[in-house]
């Protein structure tokens, strides 16, 4: 018997840009016309003052590692244990979930604050997962 696919997000008119920029290889944020503030996730408005002026902009896919958990139980359909759940720390300052790869699984591989840099995983023809990997140098 197969094994159960990954679930795939379904992109929405208010987040299809950022969809397009992972699939084109971009992480893609927003920042705030009125009061600057750079957020994520995707919406039509500013969550700091609620302002509709926003701009998408490539983001330079590095941040650090602010939190994980390592899940070592075989739960979730597409994902072999163990493997982290991390929060990661933008350099330009939102905070996002995603998985950590390229690393061993680890308390003593995942330190936080270590430096990641963004990779993308096509899960098929239209959806290209942003994930991190430990920064080069």
């Amino acid at each position: 018997m197969a094994e159960a696919a990954r679930a795939k997000p379904k992109p929405t008119p208010e987040t299809q840009h950022f969809w397009d920029g992972t699939k084109a290889g971009e992480l893609r944020l927003q920042r705030c016309d009125a009061c600057a503030n750079v957020y994520f996730p995707p919406r039509p408005f500013c969550p700091s003052c609620a302002s509709r002026k926003v701009s998408v902009f490539k983001a330079s896919g590095k941040g650090k590692l602010y939190s994980y958990v390592i899940n070592h139980r075989p739960a979730a359909p597409g994902f072999t244990p163990p493997y982290a759940i991390a929060v990661v720390e933008l350099d330009e300052g939102p905070r996002m979930m995603s998985n950590i790869i390229d690393c061993p699984q680890t308390p003593e591989a995942l330190e936080l604050d270590m430096k990641l840099e963004v990779a993308f995983q096509a899960l098929d023809d239209k959806i290209t997962l942003p994930v991190f990997r430990p920064a080069k140098g």
